[in-house]
Parts: C-alpha cells; sequence; structure tokens
C-alpha cells in the first residue's frame, strides 16, 4: 500500500492483526522493559511520556515502571481538542485517572504539565522507515511536531512484531518515529544510534 487512500483498510487489518498479538502474547510488555535498550533512555531525571493502553494496544507500563525506578518522572498525554497537540501531565503509580473521550485514561487537570525527553507512542503499524500509522487523528503529529521545534525530542513506537511492516503510505505532516521497540527487538530511525530488529 503506498496511497493516503489505502489507509482505512489497512487500519483494519492492522486493528485485528494487532489483537491477535495481544491475545498470543499477553507478556510482550514485560518482555519489551527488560529489553529496551539503555542508550535510548532520556538523560538522568527526564520526563518520559507514556501512555495507558486501550484495547489491545502494547502495554507500556512495564517499561514505565522501569523508568520510573530509574528516577525518570511519568507523564500521560491529554486530549486539549481537534487540532491541538497532547499535554502530558505527571502521572506517577496508584495517581487516580479520569476516563475521557474514546475511553482514554487521562491524569487529573490539577496534576502538572511536563515537557519529556521520550516519548512513548502507540500505533496500529510502522514501517522500516519510521513512518506510523494511528487512527487518522493526527494528535501525535502535532504533539511531535509541536516538540521537535522546541527541542530535542526522541519518540519511540511500542508494537508487537506483526505491526512492523516494510511499508505504510505516508503524507507530509507526518511525524515519523525515531525508533521502535517490539516484544522481540528495537529498530532504529536515527543515524545518531544504530539497532536492530527481528520481526
Amino acid at each position: 500500500m503506498t496511497s493516503p487512500a489505502d489507509k482505512p483498510a489497512l487500519r483494519s487489518r492492522m486493528i485485528e492483526l494487532r489483537r491477535m498479538a495481544a491475545e498470543r502474547l499477553p507478556a510482550a510488555g514485560d518482555e519489551l522493559a527488560r529489553t529496551f535498550p539503555e542508550a535510548w533512555l532520556p538523560a538522568a531525571g527526564e520526563p518520559v511520556a507514556g501512555y495507558w493502553p486501550l484495547d489491545s494496544e502494547l502495554d507500556p507500563r512495564p517499561l514505565m515502571k522501569r523508568l520510573s525506578d530509574l528516577g525518570h518522572s511519568l507523564c500521560l498525554p491529554v486530549v486539549q481538542g481537534h487540532g491541538l497537540p497532547l499535554v502530558f501531565r505527571g502521572w506517577a503509580d496508584g495517581d487516580a485517572l479520569e476516563c475521557r473521550a474514546m475511553g482514554v485514561m487521562e491524569p487529573r487537570g490539577d496534576r502538572p504539565a511536563l515537557r519529556p525527553g521520550l516519548v512513548l507512542v502507540p500505533l496500529l503499524a510502522c514501517d522500516r522507515s519510521g513512518n506510523r500509522l494511528g487512527f487518522g487523528k493526527g494528535y501525535y503529529d502535532y504533539t511531535l511536531a509541536a516538540l521537535r521545534a522546541a527541542g530535542q525530542v526522541r519518540a519511540v513506537g511500542l508494537a508487537f512484531d506483526c505491526q512492523v511492516l516494510a511499508t505504510i503510505p505516508a503524507e507530509r505532516h507526518d511525524q515519523a518515529l525515531d525508533g521502535v521497540a517490539t516484544q522481540s527487538g528495537f529498530m532504529s530511525f536515527s543515524a545518531r544510534l544504530s539497532g536492530t530488529l527481528d520481526a
């Protein structure tokens, strides 16, 4: 698939593939947390943005716990509105979350807004050039564009192996990932660091 017009069919296919992978590999998040490369961790104490998993998304919470144990503060995305970047608000294990639009769990509005140095990104698919396929709302594209304009940040997609494809359609406004981590490896799309992925 090479045309943006192909995205709806690809989304439907990847939703089903991801669902089957989540059922088959319930410990994938734990394995990913163990193998996430230290070279890709942010500077000591720098905030990390995770996400609260929806449906069959790969669970980032084991990796987030590892990062918290290393001294990184954590934050989760909060939707501000259509066409606007996400805000990342501080979160720690045990903090109350609020269920918002589309069932997304978000920190309360009184939690501080943080600027992460590493953003863990959910996805439906990505390719071996770092192009990412989401649900088409554009929230992470707006967000990564704003963060990158303000300074250095790394965006790493979390996925099951089956979500990494040879190529997916990309448009000019799409923000590419810097890397992708799966339960069996890591792939870097950045010239600064190298990595491999067995998929």
